[in-house]
């Protein structure tokens, strides 16, 4: 086996280590990952598949695909710790797959393995794909879109990879709208061929090019066409308010007159510098070099980097922004870094920048790691609070073993195989948080400790309804639990809980949470206090705690906001 061959069947080994290890030993947490689970299984046991409900009411936040997904593979492999998180590791895969073709294809082997690694080795890439969130689904068909373009622009015509690259940002905008940017990367392609650019070729007059805008309609249209028939010929007044805050509210509003998360224009620079490290370190050495590329008119830097700027632009320009928005840019920024990493880790100045990356996240996570052992340190507790003690020091053993690992790493390998170290470190850290961290935090984070609690109190024959509930208490719940409307306003929703706990009162119980869905009616004397989870404090109430509760009693509360929601 060649040295070349061996690299690649070592990277896809660590990838697999990386991110497949964990699969199966949490729940879904917060705020996302419950949401679309929920969805998904009420997929499978309603059968209705154009419309994702939560509880009793439509979701109408995200298209369905995702959650298509993951109801499928529910269904498959029969266990939802493992069918949740699986959609996000399967896009991984193939984005990475994609990045360590599209390198070999255009550059060499070692250069698309490389990609593969200034990918994989960004913590942000990684996080979010040991998550079940769209967002990992939403980069592969980014990126699968960008690949096949730029296979057919850089290495056809291809016409077969033109229509898949189409129809994957199709696929990628009934995932989550802003798929459609993958097709961004066609504005500097035409660009460089209007400018004579060697190696483009865009193919504009052959009759074949509108297969591309065919197979997108064709792609958008396999759940679009269906939803908008079904919604718009129920004549109910629901599906159609579904279908304007899916394609108006949650599209076009959310883009031009953002809700939520207000952030400055510069917001993604500063989250590209922080959460795409280490693969960033290598930028002040890169942009020189990528300077010198494009002024040779070396379109294999130019189509890539200028699609990344322009994902940048996009979503800088609404005052809404979250952190996730432009990762579909990172694995295109680390295709177009990969060819000069060869010579950029031989430099002495990068070799000292890694490793003085290493050294400081060791220092950090030992320091991390002493201080949760050895006393009560502020930074932890707000994420210890509501644990029981062994989730401390379960925690600090493992930074203070992360911490240790990538000091002896810094030793061992020294600054010449600085890579080595960081590597190293890095596989080892993502091992600990998927055996150790993950399942740790887990009963606290999905809410399967209090949902266990609740279960153990009212008994087997007992029937529950939630007020004021998060996702993860009706998906960690141990039976089928009534709800009365999410986005309804909490007194509506205790009004209605009571009322169905009056029919059976000796049978029935209320979880409420505390503040706003807790009147202060209630007889706290029938009220349980089953402790803090996700932050919230919750309540039990049997058939006799809200007896002094009457509708007129009920202060009116606002509905429940959307800033849970992505």
């Amino acid at each position: 086996m060649t040295t070349t061959r061996r690299a690649t069947w070592l990277f896809w080994l660590i990838a697999l280590l990386i991110l497949g290890t964990g699969l199966g030993l949490r729940d879904p947490w917060p705020a996302d990952e419950p949401r679309f689970a929920l969805a998904a299984r009420q997929m499978l046991e309603s059968g209705q598949w154009l419309f994702p409900h939560r509880g009793i009411e439509l979701y109408s936040d995200k298209p369905p695909l995702f959650m298509w997904l993951q109801a499928s593979l529910l269904w498959l492999t029969g266990q939802l710790r493992i069918a949740f998180l699986l959609p996000s590791l399967l896009a991984a895969l193939g984005t990475l797959w994609c990045v360590v073709d599209l390198g070999r294809r255009l550059w060499t082997t070692r250069v698309g393995v490389l990609a593969g690694y200034a990918t994989l080795l960004a913590f942000q890439f990684t996080f979010q794909a040991k998550r079940a969130q769209i967002d990992p689904l939403l980069v592969f068909w980014a990126t699968l879109s960008c690949y096949a373009l730029l296979r057919h622009l850089l290495r056809g015509p291809d016409w077969r990879l033109w229509t898949l690259g189409w129809a994957a940002a199709g696929l990628g905008t009934i995932t989550k709208g802003v798929g459609v940017l993958a097709l961004l990367i066609l504005l500097p392609a035409g660009l460089a061929a209007l400018r004579g650019w060697p190696g483009v070729r865009v193919h504009a007059r052959d009759p074949r090019v509108w297969l591309g805008p065919l197979a997108f309609i064709a792609a958008c249209g396999i759940w679009l066409v269906p939803m908008l028939v079904a919604a718009l010929g129920a004549g109910s007044a629901d599906y159609r308010a579904y279908v304007d805050d899916l394609l108006i509210r949650q599209t076009v509003t959310r883009y031009a007159n953002a809700w939520h998360h207000q952030q400055p224009w510069w917001y993604f620079i500063e989250v590209a510098l922080t959460t795409w490290l280490p693969t960033v370190l290598a930028l002040p050495w890169a942009l020189p070099a990528w300077r010198r590329r494009l002024q040779r008119r070396d379109p294999r830097y130019l189509l890539p980097l200028v699609w990344v700027l322009l994902v940048f632009v996009f979503f800088s320009i609404p005052a809404g922004k979250r952190d996730m928005y432009i990762l579909p840019a990172l694995p295109m920024l680390a295709l177009a870094l990969a060819p000069l990493l060869p010579g950029l880790l031989r430099r002495t100045g990068v070799q000292r920048v890694l490793l003085a990356f290493v050294l400081v996240l060791a220092l950090a996570a030992l320091a991390a790691g002493l201080a949760m052992l050895l006393s009560d340190p502020g930074f932890a507790r707000r994420l210890l609070e509501g644990r029981p003690p062994h989730v401390a020091t379960g925690l600090g053993a493992m930074f203070t073993a992360i911490g240790s690992f990538g000091l002896g790493a810094c030793l061992w390998f020294g600054r010449r195989r600085a890579p080595a170290a960081l590597l190293a470190t890095l596989t080892l850290l993502w091992l600990l948080y998927s055996l150790v961290g993950a399942p740790l935090l887990n009963d606290g984070s999905s809410s399967r400790g209090l949902m266990r609690a609740v279960g153990a109190t009212i008994g087997p024959q007992a029937e529950l309804g939630l007020v004021g509930w998060r996702e993860q208490q009706m998906l960690m719940a141990d039976r089928p639990a009534a709800d009365f409307g999410f986005r309804q306003p909490l007194s509506a929703q205790f009004a209605a809980g009571l009322r169905w706990q009056q029919a059976r009162p000796q049978q029935r119980w209320l979880l409420v949470e505390q503040g706003d869905g807790l009147p202060a009616c209630v007889d706290r004397a029938h009220a349980r206090d089953m402790g803090l989870t996700n932050g919230r404090r919750w309540w039990l109430l049997d058939g006799q705690a809200g007896r002094a509760c009457h509708p007129g009693t009920l202060l009116a509360t606002p509905s429940r906001s959307e800033q849970d929601s992505e």
